[in-house]
């Protein structure tokens, strides 16, 4: 069973560089109306002549769009939700079965944790449950870790960091998603002793999109395998240009 696994988690990543580039956007479940992903369907088509091996749908938006991705992409449906306006706003909850991806054609799962906070347990058991439950239908997961709520001062702390890697290896993921702290020492020895391949997101949009790929050169030569960037790419001007810099430092 284990087999089927990391044959599919295989296909996420390029066969000449291992490397790979992952486009969330399921930012409207948490956001709303979210500059960028006003047109979808449009988006979901223009990315399919690029690079990016993956990309992150909640399960209406796949249901509608997951059809417009080309035979090389990887639909991860996202099992985790919650809305800025929650209290806490940290909080995810699972909106998602593994039955449920797997009609939609998921290639994958993706759920998100949140740790330093009053709702941890909760989300700790969420992952737990879902790694089984893909795991038994041969379906790969990503886990998403943050360091987020009322326990944190510094969600970059490159010891918590390390935390989140750390975490989603010990409970079984397959993909493991978190920030870069941008100090390298710790993040380097993370990622070394991390058993999957570890991804890097974006976080919040940023003005200078050449420190963003200045970022991501540096978490490369970390050992990260790749990105899961999504705001800083489709709220770029020019998204598929973005794209072909973001995957050059990925590759590089």
């Amino acid at each position: 069973m284990m087999m089927g696994v990391k044959r599919k988690t295989n296909r996420f990543f390029d066969p000449h560089n291992g490397k790979t580039m992952i486009l969330p956007m399921d930012h409207g479940v948490s956001q709303g109306l979210i500059p960028g992903l006003g047109n979808l369907g449009k988006l979901i088509e223009d990315i399919s002549k690029t690079r990016v091996r993956g990309v992150v749908l909640h399960k209406g938006m796949a249901q509608e769009y997951a059809d417009k991705l080309s035979f090389n992409q990887n639909l991860i449906i996202h099992m985790s939700a919650g809305t800025k306006h929650g209290l806490p706003p940290y909080g995810k909850t699972l909106v998602c079965s593994i039955q449920e991806a797997l009609r939609l054609g998921a290639d994958a799962v993706s759920v998100h944790i949140n740790i330093g906070n009053d709702l941890e347990d909760r989300m700790l058991s969420d992952l737990g449950m879902v790694v089984d439950e893909a795991h038994q239908l041969g379906l790969p997961v990503m886990a998403m870790i943050y360091a987020r709520g009322g326990q944190i001062i510094n969600e970059l702390d490159p010891h918590l960091v390390a935390h989140c890697i750390r975490l989603g290896a010990e409970l079984g993921a397959d993909l493991v998603k978190t920030p870069f702290s941008n100090e390298q020492k710790i993040f380097s020895m993370a990622v070394a002793s991390c058993p999957v391949p570890v991804v890097i997101a974006g976080g919040s949009k940023q003005a200078d999109f050449k420190r963003l790929i200045q970022m991501v050169k540096k978490a490369m030569d970390c050992g990260a395998r790749g990105v899961s960037i999504g705001r800083n790419i489709f709220q770029h001007p020019k998204p598929l240009e973005a794209l072909e810099q973001l995957w050059e430092a990925v590759s590089a």
